[in-house]
């Protein structure tokens, strides 16, 4: 078998299982295991090019008669927030982000449980243990990282973050050319606060800081409510059959 076999990518499709975003329709995967094994430009480029990361598995969509289902991408360098988002900034002014190593803690899956019981109670996370939460985190072969999004505490010092309330949490993978945003969580009962916008942006601009282009926000829904937040970053492009064009929604 020669290099370039053994480096490609081994592909299997998931049965059909009800979609969680359109009723009545059916979804399919195609997914690889992601391992050592793999190079990582070709895991990079999956991840650039339409594949989502779960754990140490990439998947797209597959559904048979249905495209609905399209990647977006912001273009960090070019974001601007929009006045909405500027107010949402503003209100955050005493939320405090900082990177750390993908270590999970038990005060973000508590956090986490919180967020999935109210806001996904009938999604595929309900049923995840701490054991579960903990490989979501750490099982990774990229460069990824948990940021902890903490509301500061009046007179509080830095080096007190730790003790900070945490109100949000998003694991993020470093690609080539952006910042993968993995999956993100805050605390539902901060509503006021927009944190699932204050949290995106934030990341957006991380990007922008790290001179990396993209920002890559998973997969948009025409027709699905969860995902029409998606379409307020812009600029943005999405993945076609021609590659990645720039749309305005």
């Amino acid at each position: 078998m020669t290099e370039q076999k053994r480096d490609f990518p081994e592909f299997y499709i998931t049965s059909p299982q009800p979609c969680p975003y359109l009723p009545g329709r059916r979804e399919r995967k195609v997914f690889t295991h992601l391992h050592e094994g793999k190079p990582p430009a070709v895991i990079d480029h999956l991840l650039r090019t339409g594949f989502r990361r779960s754990q140490n598995i990439a998947y797209t969509p597959y559904c048979d008669g249905c495209n609905a289902c399209v990647s977006v991408r912001v273009l960090a360098d070019q974001f601007v927030a929009s006045r909405s988002m500027r107010r949402t900034l503003e209100r955050n002014h005493d939320i405090i982000a900082r990177r750390l190593p993908p270590e999970p803690s038990e005060e973000q899956y508590s956090l986490f449980r919180d967020y999935v019981d109210l806001r996904h109670s009938e999604g595929g996370m309900t049923d995840m243990s701490l054991l579960d939460y903990k490989m979501m985190v750490r099982d990774s072969l990229v460069d990824t990282e948990v940021t902890e999004y903490r509301r500061r505490l009046p007179g509080g010092l830095s080096s007190e973050f730790r003790k900070w309330p945490l109100v949000g949490v998003c694991l993020t993978d470093r690609l080539s050319d952006g910042l993968s945003l993995v999956y993100s969580f805050y605390d539902p009962a901060e509503a006021e606060r927009s944190l699932g916008t204050h949290i995106i942006v934030e990341q957006i601009e991380h990007a922008r800081k790290l001179g990396l282009p993209f920002a890559y926000l998973g997969y948009w829904i025409k027709g699905s409510r969860k995902m029409t937040y998606k379409t307020r970053f812009q600029p943005q492009e999405h993945l076609t059959q021609a590659g990645w064009i720039r749309v305005s929604t």
